[in-house]
């Protein structure tokens, strides 16, 4: 028996391959599934399963590529409405795989249709279980806006998701292994582990959905207390995993376009067309194509992305290093942003060697901003309400990055402001949005809260 975690850091999503006497399954895979078939390729495996553990709101799964390229059938749980042909299992149903088995448990919650799968090994042994979105490692996972869309509350679904926990997953053997679907960087949790990996038994002791820390009121609302709200891309990624989508190899050939300048130039334009660069922050702050906006492979591209450009029709121009293109498509594919119209052909360099007009974003040091800070200029903080609740500077503002195109209505564009996040990387994010939309004077924090803690004496205050 082969189980093989396949974690994604972009998107803080794992998948899984499970193997055994030469049958395959692969839990909740992304959109790109050469790596998949290449891992049963090697293992001399067929994959007979694709288990999805829900639909999910924050990427784009490879379910049906997956299927239409191996032959695999396509398992839902119990309330599964997908527009394909599937198999929607009853609750504890089980699937044989080579000489290990699957079972289904409907662990609703997360969203209706939500399930874990429990591997039971060669001798009947419970060894693992995949909980999906419904049990992360510390948390678990927020009522899904999706379903809120349906006539479902958040605080309905948070008791329904506390019933499955407690009834449905606690009871099982101490020892198994624990594998969600997401760990600590994604926004379908509020404060997950780092790990990837526990044991049910640890997670009893340390997950407050787990170890009675809360009854079934407390935990609602504990739940649901200050739940942000998602990504505008979300409901547009349950469509598509719900009804169907472009296969990924399309998506590419339609999408790796070398554009000469002059095409490029036009095709920024049209209506609803943004000029995305992905390179890295420190190169985009010393020089970019005006009006474009930056959101850098280096970091958490995807869902930035997502939650940044909101709607996944938007036509998208890149500007990239030279090799960074597929790369670059690939990503935004799996967040359901389809509609790239090529890349600059020899990046940002073409731009500027034809003496086209450039854009800057200027920086200081935390202890540069100590200095200047009561002369002039305002701070602003951009990064999430929990990060800033554990400690902020007594003397800032504070707009999420995901509203700060359209929670900015009380920022004047002629105020200087200090844009600073956790280490600077989502705050190169919202100068660039903030000065597409006109703001003059924006001074990014290098190095952002950490290095202000480290470096200056600025005062922190909690909330």
């Amino acid at each position: 028996m082969k189980v093989e975690q396949i974690y994604t850091s972009c998107l803080s999503q794992g998948a899984y391959f499970i193997e055994s006497n030469g049958e395959a399954a692969v839990i909740d895979p992304l959109r790109e599934v050469s790596n998949y078939i290449k891992i049963a390729e090697e293992s001399n495996s067929k994959i007979k399963y694709v288990f999805e553990t829900h639909f999910h709101a924050d990427f784009v799964s490879g379910h049906l590529t997956l299927s239409n390229k191996t032959g695999a059938d396509i398992v839902y749980g119990p309330k599964a409405d997908p527009e394909f042909k599937s198999i929607i299992a009853e609750d504890n149903q089980i699937f044989k795989i080579g000489k290990v088995t699957i079972t289904a448990i409907h662990t609703p919650g997360h969203t209706l249709e939500s399930t874990s799968y429990l591997l039971k090994d060669e001798d009947g042994k419970e060894y693992c279980i995949f909980t999906g979105d419904t049990l992360f490692l510390g948390d678990v996972g927020i009522p899904d806006v999706a379903q809120r869309y349906m006539g479902v509350s958040k605080e309905e679904l948070a008791g329904i998701l506390y019933d499955s926990v407690n009834n449905k997953i606690k009871p099982l053997p101490d020892d198994i292994l624990v594998y969600p679907g997401h760990g600590a960087g994604s926004a379908c949790g509020k404060n997950m582990m780092k790990q990837t990996v526990d044991t049910l038994a640890n997670q009893k002791k340390v997950n407050y959905a787990l170890n009675g820390s809360f009854t079934k009121s407390g935990f609602i609302k504990e739940l649901t207390d200050d739940l942000p709200e998602p990504p505008n891309y979300f409901p547009s990624n349950v469509k598509l995993n719900q009804e169907g989508y472009l296969d990924f190899n399309k998506v590419l050939e339609k999408s790796l376009v070398s554009l000469e300048l002059e095409n490029f130039k036009s095709l920024s334009l049209k209506n609803n067309t943004i000029i995305l660069d992905v390179r890295n922050q420190n190169d985009f702050r010393t020089g970019f194509v005006p009006n474009s906006i930056f959101i850098g492979l280096n970091g958490g591209f995807a869902p930035w992305v997502g939650s940044v450009l909101k709607d996944i029709n938007t036509k998208i121009l890149l500007v990239c290093d030279n090799g960074q293109e597929q790369e670059a498509i690939m990503r935004l594919s799996r967040v359901g942003f389809d509609n790239c119209l090529g890349f600059l052909n020899g990046g940002f360099k073409t731009w500027k060697d034809s003496g086209n007009s450039i854009g800057t974003i200027d920086s200081i040091s935390a202890s540069g901003l100590e200095e200047v800070i009561d002369q002039d200029g305002e701070i602003l903080d951009v990064r999430q309400l929990g990060e800033r609740n554990n400690g902020r500077l007594k003397k800032s503002a504070h707009i999420p990055l995901g509203l700060i195109d359209i929670k900015n209505d009380h920022l004047n564009k002629l105020n200087k402001y200090y844009i600073h996040c956790a280490g600077g990387y989502r705050s190169m994010i919202a100068c660039s949005v903030l000065k597409k939309q006109g703001f003059k004077n924006l001074i990014d924090v290098d190095g952002g809260f950490e290095s202000i803690t480290s470096n200056t004496s600025l005062e922190i205050i909690s909330s």
